[in-house]
């Protein structure tokens, strides 16, 4: 054994989602099947490039009036 090797250790945290998923097994694909509800949409390229082309160039300091 290497002076430098740690005890194998694991913080409580880890002990309790391990704990979790041996407790419900379908907890990621439930997880995986919300995120898909919100986040992971298709992106339509056009509309996106609506979007990038309609953007107003914004000034050096926002905070400026017009004089």
């Amino acid at each position: 054994m290497s002076i430098f090797q740690r005890p194998n250790y694991t913080s409580e945290v880890t002990q309790f989602i391990e704990s979790l998923k041996q407790a419900k097994p379908t907890l990621e694909a439930e997880q995986r099947h919300g995120r898909a509800l919100l986040w992971d949409k298709p992106i339509d390229s056009k509309v996106q490039d609506e979007f990038s082309k309609s953007k107003v160039a914004q000034k050096p300091y926002v905070y400026q009036t017009q004089s």
